[in-house]
């Protein structure tokens, strides 16, 4: 927009009034999950009118019907008139991606971003200000100590595992195809959380044997809350900062090493290079930044969070293949996805 501001953006700033606006749309679709309204919609074989939502979620009328309205507005409902009252039906991306019950569902993703980053970036200002993360500030928690942050209860540890299992239920097939990892039959996932990502290198390689290695209350969470019937994902407990690492053929380092900054981070590959056997590798998944600065904007938005969030950054291809190298690392592939987040294999 900076470089091609066209006479009616000067005339009448639209663009920068909706980006003004953004974080009340957000707040509006974030509502609508937390309250219930797009499973509600979905399990009615009817349009529903704003009275019987509102009786349905135990709100007040002339607050759900704004709510639906609004939701109209942006696209995301649709509404009718019949006999002379409005009613209110999902689109099919409201039923897909925002409905609690649809098995590509973002509602974990969006419960987090609601409780736990929305309040974060309230404090952006000091973030930016202060060059650390907000958690002291936002809920009273040291900021040095960032996962004890994060999993400071079962429930929010619940909500954090919830965003990650939506990430890798939206985008982890692409990104597992984005090489052909075949010829590794022994994948470790460092940090695989709720094993989302692992189900998806199952299904792609189901002659390779995937294992997610995590602290033991995840390993626990994950067990209990994500598991599923004919699981092939394997689970093994441990600190791959603090203890060792089990051996194998490839490992996967998903949103691991953006959390940190780069002395951690290198620490961790070089960890990492030394157990890897000659021919076996590492493969970093990152929203990858542009080298020239321009994007993408998503990337920016991430490595912004986790400013407000974390203690690390997102990155460009250069700055991942530099710390590699100083690791050990040699064949080095990057490739984007055009989607959240790009890959880069690396082979010893």
């Amino acid at each position: 927009m900076a470089e091609h501001l066209s006479q009616s953006e000067l005339d009448y700033p639209f663009k920068l009034l909706e980006y003004f606006n953004g974080f009340r749309v957000s707040k509006v679709i974030f509502s609508a999950c937390e309250l219930g309204v797009f499973d509600l919609l979905l399990r009615s074989q009817e349009p529903l009118s704003a009275q019987h939502v509102a009786q349905e979620l135990k709100t007040s009328v002339d607050g759900m019907e704004r709510l639906l309205d609004a939701l109209v507005g942006i696209e995301i409902l649709e509404v009718e008139k019949t006999a002379g009252t409005a009613v209110y039906s999902s689109s099919d991306v409201a039923n897909l991606y925002l409905a609690r019950g649809s098995v590509k569902s973002l509602h974990d993703m969006i419960v987090y971003q609601s409780q736990t980053i929305y309040p974060l970036w309230n404090n952006l200002v000091d973030a930016v200000r202060e060059g650390k993360n907000q958690n002291e500030k936002t809920f009273g928690l040291p900021s040095e100590e960032v996962f004890q942050v994060i999993y400071r209860s079962e429930e929010e540890m619940l909500k954090f595992m919830g965003l990650m299992n939506s990430s890798w239920v939206l985008d982890g097939h692409d990104i597992v195809t984005v090489f052909n990892l075949s010829c590794f039959q022994n994948i470790v996932d460092l940090g695989g959380c709720t094993g989302a990502l692992a189900r998806e290198m199952v299904k792609a390689y189901p002659s390779s044997t995937v294992t997610v290695f995590d602290l033991p209350q995840v390993v626990e969470t994950a067990q209990k809350h994500f598991s599923q019937e004919s699981d092939a994902v394997l689970f093994q407990t441990g600190d791959f900062f603090s203890g060792e690492i089990p051996a194998a053929d490839l490992y996967v380092l998903a949103r691991i090493i953006h959390d940190w900054p780069e002395e951690k981070c290198v620490t961790l590959l070089k960890k990492i290079y030394n157990v890897c056997r000659p021919g076996g590798g590492v493969l970093l998944v990152e929203a990858m930044l542009f080298e020239n600065r321009r994007g993408p904007v998503m990337a920016q938005i991430f490595s912004l969070n986790m400013l407000v969030q974390a203690e690390g950054r997102e990155r460009p291809p250069s700055e991942y293949t530099d710390m590699l190298k100083k690791t050990g690392f040699q064949n080095i592939q990057v490739c984007r996805t055009g989607k959240s987040y790009d890959a880069i294999l690396a082979v010893r």
